[in-house]
């Protein structure tokens, strides 16, 4: 073989090895991600933070394909069906029961994530908590057994309070119905006076905040929704105008100027759902693993906001407090 000749043949097959080589490399499996709401930092924090905790980096040993409904439910079924097309080796399905029924409509086979404010069961995404069958399993956030816990925690602040107004997002229709059933029956006990307003739109919190300010509440509680999660600073910002005292569920309501929350830990929710996601990339079955009831609750005080209000903290409330906001 001439010299020249032989150049090539090396020089092509340097060429062809590595590419032959990266075409036996295995494809790195794919997560879908489908949200009822909008990009949040602090869910995929979480997320993130689980799938480290279980082995799995994006970008390094798994890729993620997102899909998020901004709050339009009736988009999830149709983002669904694109995770399913595109094949993707499990879906989680966040931001509430939505999502969650939208992916188990769409594919008996591949494994789906959820997270459920109520009872899985009851919402009929699984036919039991401990050994759930089929292709779902996930976390429960238990929002509505930690209704008459917020409304305490409300009374602890402002001990004289007995009208409260509550604010409800009808859009989360079994989450709202559970929270209203929670507050009444509490209330009832309490000789507290309630009245329940619904929002599900920017002008019907506008509306309801108009009303409030027209009959002057002694506090207000808020529900919880993906919508009113993602208009916490309108929310925040109306009950700082208005002078009115708020308790909310999720911590991100604190984060931006509410006076308290408590509730579930969503971050630490969605970092469970990325610890079951690399469990069921390591080949783990949905039917396997059961349904986690999230345990870890916090309660977020704003202290900047408590002074803003004229409002005095009682050590109590303080000293039971996950986090305190200056």
């Amino acid at each position: 073989m001439r010299r020249r000749d032989f150049i090539k043949v090396v020089a092509g097959s340097a060429v062809a090895w590595p590419l032959a080589a990266r075409a036996q490399q295995p494809s790195m499996p794919v997560i879908g991600f489908l949200n009822t709401t909008s990009p949040d930092a602090y869910r995929l924090r979480g997320f993130h933070q689980g799938l480290k905790e279980a082995g799995f980096v994006e970008g390094e040993n798994v890729a993620v394909e997102y899909r998020w409904a901004d709050n339009q439910t009736d988009r999830l079924q149709t983002l669904a069906a694109e995770l399913v097309r595109r094949q993707v080796a499990v879906i989680v399905a966040g931001g509430g029961f939505p999502s969650g029924l939208a992916a188990k409509t769409e594919t008996k086979s591949i494994p789906v994530l959820f997270v459920a404010g109520e009872d899985p069961v009851k919402l009929g995404l699984v036919s039991s908590l401990a050994k759930p069958d089929g292709n779902l399993t996930g976390i429960n956030i238990m929002v509505g057994e930690v209704v008459t816990k917020r409304l305490e925690l409300l009374r602890d602040l402002l001990p004289k309070a007995a009208r409260i107004d509550v604010l409800v997002d009808p859009i989360s229709s079994t989450t709202t119905e559970s929270t209203l059933r929670g507050v009444d029956a509490a209330a009832q006990t309490m000789g507290m006076q309630i009245r329940a307003f619904k929002a599900s739109t920017i002008r019907e919190i506008d509306a309801a905040f108009a009303a409030f300010v027209n009959e002057r509440p002694d506090a207000l509680f808020i529900g919880i929704s993906p919508f009113l999660l993602d208009r916490r600073v309108q929310l925040a910002q109306l009950a700082a105008r208005h002078a009115l005292p708020a308790i909310y569920a999720d911590r991100e309501h604190a984060e931006v100027g509410g006076l308290m929350s408590y509730g579930a830990s969503i971050g630490d929710a969605y970092r469970q759902l990325g610890v079951y996601a690399g469990r069921v990339l390591k080949g783990a079955k949905p039917a396997d693993l059961p349904v986690v009831q999230s345990s870890k609750l916090e309660l977020v005080i704003n202290h900047s906001t408590a002074r803003m209000l004229g409002l005095t903290l009682p050590p109590t409330l303080l000293s039971i407090a996950d986090d305190v906001i200056e």
